[in-house]
């Protein structure tokens, strides 16, 4: 199952020994928007996706679980076609 944004973002700032005002500072943000991202109370706005994704070097991928699956094209694929 696909672990949340928010869940993947505190994984990575903890797995970094950061801390949540050392990203907040980073985004240019408050220390209190930044755990509302965490605590999944607001989302997280592209641009800081974005920074966030620069700053670990992972892709967009990792935090939106969108890797490519050929599976799931098929899937589609085929709705199409019986559509």
């Amino acid at each position: 199952m696909m672990r949340p944004l928010y869940e993947r973002i505190r994984g990575l700032r903890e797995d970094n020994d950061l801390t949540q005002t050392d990203i907040a500072v980073y985004l240019g943000t408050s220390q209190t928007m930044y755990a509302r991202y965490e605590r999944g109370a607001n989302e997280v706005p592209i641009r800081h996706l974005v920074s966030l994704c620069h700053l670990y070097n992972v892709s967009a991928d990792y935090f939106l679980d969108t890797a490519p699956d050929s599976r799931r094209r098929q899937k589609i694929a085929s709705r199409l076609k019986n559509a």
